[in-house]
């Protein structure tokens, strides 16, 4: 996996149906790379802290090899690279293989995964159309949440080097369907409510289904 490009967002005010909506997930490059902090990334917005930020969304990673299949769907769009609220474009990501708690080197940085991403309603905004959510939540191109065990530079070109595998955890596609989708197995839900590395937000969900 190798990074393509590091994205950083300012805070935007946005009126949305009559409503004053601020974000921070118009992200867009930025060439001289970002630097990763225990809870977020240095010199980025973060404006919901309850869904993003802090130490399990210290920073989000996504897949540069699914943007085409956005685009066919997303054709008007004006695209860039940061389009999914991403700090970190990267090349050869896929969630079906990502394991929680998988912890890698990445630049100066080390970070560990953690959690899917769960679209909202902003994200449907800066798509211009809620009608994606539905198509996102339908996929397996989450995107990763991770958190930060070092803190370092990060810039385009830098590999992931696996330094820690979880090859008994349960992947990011497994935590993402399992939040979403009505065919379940009890067996799986099991497993990633008891998965030590999965975010506690993430196991609040994880909760609600087993109930």
């Amino acid at each position: 996996m190798r990074v393509i490009a590091t994205n950083v967002g300012e805070k935007r005010e946005l009126n949305y149906k009559g409503t004053k909506i601020t974000t921070g997930i118009y992200k867009y490059p930025v060439l001289e790379g970002i630097y990763l902090e225990a809870n977020d990334v240095k010199g980025d917005v973060v404006v919901d802290r309850e869904s993003h930020g802090g130490i399990d969304k210290a920073c989000y990673l996504y897949s540069f090899d699914v943007y085409e299949y956005w685009k066919q769907l997303h054709p008007n769009l004006e695209w860039d690279f940061g389009m999914f609220g991403e700090n970190l474009t990267i090349e050869g990501l896929n969630e079906t293989e990502i394991h929680i708690g998988a912890q890698y080197k990445i630049g100066e940085a080390i970070i560990e995964v953690s959690q899917p991403r769960l679209p909202c309603m902003k994200f449907g905004i800066r798509m211009e159309t809620q009608t994606i959510l539905k198509q996102f939540i339908n996929t397996t191109y989450s995107g990763v949440y991770v958190r930060v065990l070092q803190n370092g530079l990060v810039k385009a070109g830098d590999s992931l080097e696996l330094i820690k595998a979880q090859p008994n955890a349960p992947t990011i596609a497994d935590a993402f369907y399992c939040l979403y989708q009505p065919e379940l197995k009890r067996s799986t839900l099991d497993k990633l409510f008891n998965c030590d590395a999965l975010a506690n937000s993430c196991k609040e969900g994880i909760a609600s289904r087993l109930r």
